[in-house]
């Protein structure tokens, strides 16, 4: 199979999956029955059935509908916090590149430093002393670890533009800075731009499931995949299912995106050696 077929079927197949868990995330929890949303003692920890295609937990919840409920937050934490992550590193980055001297050097000193800190101790100083965590805020911490990469090699790659025809009339013309980043550097780096977006997605459920899991991310009474993950721990040899489903749901999110970016990687590729 040649780079382009194997791109279309990679893009094809990630944009299915993410599609099918969005559409699921987002009408899923309205279309069960309200008799199974709700807590029920006298069917706790039942196995998958008619009535509860995933089985229940130790409260008598329907899982499927915890795994719905649980995906919504993911998606949302992760979705927002890529948009902040890759807006950030090309803000940050296109910014350094092209003015250059002081400006430069500080912002990639800042880089330095955030690269050095271990995003373990900057998790547990800005989440650790609270009760309860908003979302928002985990947002926040999120971006904040793991824009710099990227920001760097659009820095790079600003650099390398700088001296390009099209910026350089511009220039001449007049434009401003900002205009010259907007219209003429950032629609260079779309492509990159755009790959590092859906990664991120990934990555941000991925870090928000692992801190929700250790007590340092979203906090029970609200409910992502990892909160699930993390109550279903103990029950994972006795009864799996509430283990497994939250699991599978995560595993089949962080695979979509990591399909969809890969297609969109060899496309990239392939344009450019075309």
């Amino acid at each position: 199979m040649n780079r382009p077929s194997a791109a279309s079927l990679l893009i094809g197949t990630g944009t299915v999956v993410l599609t099918l868990l969005a559409g699921i995330a987002l009408l899923g929890p309205a279309l069960i029955d309200a008799d199974q949303a709700g807590q029920r003692l006298d069917r706790i920890h039942r196995p998958p059935s008619a009535a509860n295609p995933l089985g229940t937990a130790r409260l008598g919840e329907d899982v499927l509908l915890l795994c719905l409920q649980g995906l919504q937050k993911s998606l949302l934490i992760g979705c927002v916090a890529a948009v902040v992550t890759t807006a950030l590193a090309a803000l940050v980055g296109t910014v350094a590149g092209y003015l250059g001297g002081l400006l430069d050097r500080l912002l990639m000193t800042v880089v330095d430093v955030l690269l050095v800190l271990p995003p373990v101790l900057l998790l547990a100083v800005v989440l650790g002393p609270a009760e309860q965590i908003n979302w928002l805020i985990m947002v926040a911490v999120l971006a904040l670890q793991g824009w710099m990469l990227t920001g760097r090699v659009v820095r790079a790659r600003t650099l390398s533009l700088r001296t390009a025809d099209v910026v350089r009339s511009a220039e001449y013309g007049g434009a401003s800075a900002a205009q010259i980043i907007r219209w003429h550097l950032l629609p260079q780096m779309l492509p990159l731009l755009t790959i590092d977006l859906v990664l991120n997605v990934s990555g941000a459920v991925l870090s928000e499931a692992g801190l929700s899991y250790f007590g340092f991310g979203i906090l029970p009474p609200e409910v992502s995949l990892g909160t699930l993950i993390a109550t279903g721990t103990a029950s994972a040899l006795t009864y799996p299912w509430v283990f497994l489903a939250p699991v599978g749901c995560l595993m089949a999110l962080v695979l979509g995106t990591a399909v969809l970016g890969e297609g969109l990687r060899l496309r990239t590729e392939g344009a450019a050696t075309a």
